[in-house]
């Protein structure tokens, strides 16, 4: 395991992540809807986006996902830091 699905695995163990459906699998993501206090409500978020560990989870654009009953499209996705995590802005359809 790497140290960010270790960090992953911890933060859906305190409740911290949203389960989401990709490809029939649920996993859990860190979601991000607009006008969501993010950075301790330091901001606000601009747009619909995930951030996930790159190991466990592979989305591309034009996937489509659930979350809360809600299908997304995968707009783009970037790599994060060092490349073990990645964010995925989405658009709701």
């Amino acid at each position: 395991m790497t140290v960010m699905t270790d960090l992953y695995a911890a933060a859906g163990r305190a409740g911290l992540l949203t389960p989401a459906v990709i490809g029939g699998t649920e996993v859990l993501v860190d979601f991000r809807a607009p006008d969501v206090e993010v950075l301790d409500g330091l901001g606000l978020s601009s747009d619909y986006a995930i951030r996930y560990p790159a190991d466990e989870v592979m989305l591309d654009t034009g996937h489509e996902l659930v979350i809360g009953g809600v299908t997304y499209r995968v707009r783009e996705v970037r790599a994060v830091g060092d490349g073990s995590e990645c964010r995925a802005t989405l658009t709701m359809l």
